[in-house]
């Protein structure tokens, strides 16, 4: 591999940033001293001005592929995802076929080391009757197990209470979860059929996905965690109620985590009046107030990581009335500058690196260290840019971030010491490595 200096960078790493030099040497760091200049590099990189964190790991992102590639696929969207500051990502099980199997999910990681130009992982998704696959995986080779305590798609959905109990009670590795009540979403939406017909508003959304709905089903995994003592992970928090449920401090002493998303961080349910279907997603956008807490609680180390719920729908599908408009929007590439409208640099490397690598144990990645994997974002945070039709990298084409000017930019993205990311472009012959796990 060649090898690249990075020099005077504002390193932000660990709680506090200074000035350095980075030496990147066979796709690791090798060196970070106050001045390499007499260190010779095949490419050096003046990073004056600029910010340089840890790459996001994205614990939270569907890129639909296999199965479901019209709208998105593995290239396309970690294509956007470099461009956005990502690094890693760790995919979902509701693809086509859903990969409730090892088998399934050995074949996805085939297909990523392919396409992918982040680093990849993939979880395996449980089932009401999959706990044989779910105890044979991999601890140090799959992420972790992705649970939804509610509505999902096929056979995704673990509503028998054994099978709860089998799974927070045997699955050592971190459990993703999607929590929202099922019953309670139901009996929303009859009442909403009830009201309006086939015309229900948008701006229902938030009151058919409600508070209660997922009160009700996070208080039950944080039940179940404590009962079991499990490592769970909540996904997608969107109210300030459920905040409740969860301990303030560092990740490190704590088996219950939770993650907020970039969309729930930057929109309000005032947004569905003019968003509409771009913004429909599950669970739903909440109040302003919601935001507010949510903001708050990624400062006071109540929530521990931003991940984006990286979720692309074709544009044709969000036109649909809200009964047949699908839930999700596409946001990685937004992500990372939408959360420095708000967050201090530290705050950022700490929630979207340092803490999911913490959380998922990823080896060797997550922080700016000698001997660590270089996966690097520089940030130039006064150079604004806008979201437009000609800069977005999605398959789908669109972003619910669109027409938003940011203050800040990405500069550049670094892969396993390779330039991934610089001048507007992807260098389409990267690819990223599997993450392994220290378990």
């Amino acid at each position: 591999m060649r090898t690249i200096l990075i020099t005077n960078a504002n390193l932000v790493n660990e709680g506090s940033s200074q000035t350095a030099d980075i030496f990147i040497k066979n796709g690791r760091i090798e060196k970070i001293a106050s001045a390499l200049t007499n260190q010779p590099a095949d490419t050096v990189i003046d990073a004056k001005g600029k910010a340089l964190l840890p790459g996001m790991i994205d614990c939270h992102v569907h890129c639909r592929d296999p199965g479901l590639e019209q709208k998105a696929d593995l290239h396309s969207e970690t294509r956007a995802a470099v461009a956005g500051g990502v690094t890693s990502i760790m995919e979902m099980p509701n693809t086509k076929p859903a990969a409730v199997t090892n088998a399934i999910l050995e074949e996805k990681f085939a297909l990523a080391a392919t396409k992918c130009v982040t680093n990849y992982s993939f979880h395996l998704g449980a089932s009401n009757n999959n706990m044989d696959e779910l105890l044979a995986m991999n601890p140090k080779t799959v992420c972790g197990v992705k649970l939804f305590m509610g509505a999902s798609t096929g056979n995704l959905l673990v509503d028998r209470a054994q099978q709860l109990d089998d799974i927070f009670g045997k699955i050592e590795v971190p459990i993703s979860l999607h929590c929202e009540d099922t019953n309670t979403i139901r009996a929303n939406e009859i009442a909403a059929h009830e009201k309006y017909g086939e015309n229900i508003p948008f701006t229902e959304h938030p009151h058919i996905r409600s508070e209660a709905a997922c009160y009700q089903s996070t208080a039950l995994a944080v039940e179940l965690a404590n009962k079991y003592g499990s490592q769970i992970h909540v996904l997608h928090l969107s109210t300030a109620k459920e905040l409740d449920l969860f301990k303030q401090g560092s990740v490190d002493g704590k088996k219950i985590t939770a993650e907020a998303c970039p969309h729930h961080l930057w929109f309000s349910a005032e947004d569905y009046e003019t968003q509409g279907a771009l913004i429909k997603c599950n669970p739903s956008i909440k109040s302003a107030a919601d935001r507010a807490a949510l903001r708050q609680a990624l400062v006071d180390n109540i929530v521990d990581t931003v991940g984006t719920d990286h979720a692309p729908h074709l544009w044709e599908e969000k036109q649909n009335p809200y009964g047949s408009a699908p839930s999700g929007l596409p946001v990685i590439q937004s992500a990372l500058t939408s959360l420095l409208e708000f967050l201090p640099l530290e705050t950022i490397a700490e929630k979207t690196a340092h803490n999911p690598a913490r959380i998922f144990k990823t080896l060797d990645r997550g922080f700016i260290r000698e001997g660590y994997f270089a996966d690097l974002t520089l940030i130039d945070t006064d150079t604004p840019h806008t979201v437009a039709k000609e800069n977005i990298l999605y398959k789908c084409g669109w972003s619910p971030f669109e027409g938003i000017t940011f203050k800040s930019s990405i500069t550049a993205t670094i892969v396993n010491g390779q330039i991934a990311y610089a001048n507007g472009k992807v260098n389409d012959a990267v690819r990223g490595q599997r993450l392994l796990f220290d378990r």
